[in-house]
């Protein structure tokens, strides 16, 4: 296919990087296949990210309150009434300027988050395509729960639905529990029917049996893993980063990374937002696990959480530990001395470890995050879950015995062999004639 051949693509992603990166990357790909695309960012987003793609274009639209992020000064329903209104009239707007230049808009990709989106495309003759970021178990108990086929909020357990294994309290997302989740969450499941095309974030081989049951009531096309192809099979030019987000030196890190030997560090990254990260006696705990596992670590720990670290903790294990406010995630968790992840199991850091082939041990908070960490020991058995207490505290004797058990433990064989698979195949997915690849391409075919 000729560079170019296939007009432009506006992509519209949820504004927060764990959904614009994703995005980016899928971008990226249509790019190879032949088109040309933008990525379409809020203008308060677009002005605090310095990075750039080399191979995206970028525009901004407006999410009426620009100078602040988008739920920083309104409850979410009335910033997503807001940003309907504002958003809607100004992408139209830009499809109207790409137009009057003579360069064509042949279809729109927008996050599940953004429902409002598709009316847009629909409205002017376009192709629209929804893109769900989370894997595709998460989607399918969306969307249940959208279509009131389970209770909202569940309250009887185990959850049975075709394709998954049963779901206790624990697995399953947090909007169905609590009910301020609920209504912004579920709606991403409201235009599934109405958009031309239904991408997800995962590779078919993954999620087969869930997206086979799924495909009785809704279409899934799986166009994933969307992490940079320098880290899967190789096929585009200088794509080893996201690039659309904030550049900072990684030598510190990496450079302490290759002084130590293959298999000796334990990575540990939690959520980087705020209102989900850690309480203090969970940092603790965290601290002494770490520290008593006898492994080095990597410690990413956010400026506003240090304060929670336990006192002179960071002198103390500074002869095994690195403890940094960032690091590059996909470089590190290719490097060869990486023997584990210890990970809040968002689907990006999820999907970047499968495709990676390193071993979780999974430590969710909320969200997605429990249902993921449910897959990654039962089903695709990449790593173990660690056990909280009654006051949902995961205590350091425990998080020791999960470290031991996916790098040498019992079962560390069983979850090494499953890793070699899933990245073996989560490659094949996104390469020529993969699964993920063939469903990008067909976008070129209508």
């Amino acid at each position: 296919m000729d560079k170019e051949k296939n007009g432009r693509i506006l992509a519209v992603p949820f504004p927060s990087p764990g959904h614009i990166n994703p995005m980016t990357q899928l971008c990226k790909r249509l790019v190879s296949k032949g088109f040309k695309a933008t990525i379409v960012l809020t203008k308060f987003i677009a002005k605090n990210i310095k990075g750039k793609s080399d191979l995206v274009q970028i525009e901004t639209i407006s999410d009426g309150d620009d100078e602040f992020h988008i739920f920083a000064r309104q409850s979410v329903p009335d910033s997503v009434v807001r940003f309907t209104k504002h958003g809607s009239e100004s992408l139209a707007q830009l499809i109207y300027k790409y137009e009057s230049l003579g360069d064509t808009i042949v279809c729109v990709i927008y996050d599940s988050l953004l429902s409002w989106v598709v009316q847009v495309p629909k409205k002017l003759g376009l192709i629209s395509v929804v893109f769900f970021t989370q894997q595709s178990a998460v989607n399918f108990f969306g969307y249940y729960f959208y279509h009131k086929l389970l209770a909202n909020p569940v309250v009887q357990f185990p959850v049975s639905i075709p394709g998954l294994p049963l779901l206790y309290l624990q697995d399953i997302p947090t909007y169905g529990i609590y009910q301020d989740h609920h209504t912004f969450v579920a709606n991403q499941f409201s235009t599934v029917d109405k958009a031309d095309f239904a991408f997800v974030n995962t590779f078919y081989e993954l999620e087969e049996e869930v997206l086979e049951a799924m495909s009785k009531v809704c279409q899934m096309m799986t166009v994933g893993p969307t992490i940079p192809s320098f880290y899967l099979e190789n096929r585009i030019e200088n794509d080893k980063e996201y690039g659309l987000s904030l550049p900072q030196d990684a030598s510190t890190c990496l450079n302490w990374l290759n002084s130590k030997s293959a298999g000796s560090v334990v990575y540990a990254s939690l959520s980087s937002v705020g209102y989900a990260s850690p309480n203090v006696e969970q940092m603790e705990e965290l601290a002494y696990g770490l520290k008593g596992s006898n492994y080095n670590f990597l410690w990413v720990v956010k400026s506003f959480e240090m304060e929670k670290l336990p006192e002179n903790f960071i002198e103390e294990t500074s002869d095994k530990g690195l403890i940094v406010q960032w690091c590059p995630q996909l470089e590190v968790l290719s490097n060869k001395a990486v023997g584990c992840i210890l990970s809040h199991c968002g689907w990006n850091s999820t999907i970047e470890a499968i495709s990676l082939g390193v071993p979780i041990v999974a430590m969710p908070m909320w969200a997605d995050q429990l249902t993921n960490a449910k897959f990654i020991q039962d089903v695709w058995k990449v790593g173990v879950r660690v056990k909280r207490d009654e006051n949902g505290i995961a205590g350091r004797e425990e998080i020791e015995a999960c470290i031991r058990e996916v790098t040498d433990g019992e079962r560390a064989i069983e979850i090494k062999e499953s890793c070699a698979k899933w990245k073996t195949l989560a490659k094949e997915a996104v390469s020529e004639g993969g699964i993920s690849d063939r469903n990008i391409s067909e976008l070129g075919c209508v």
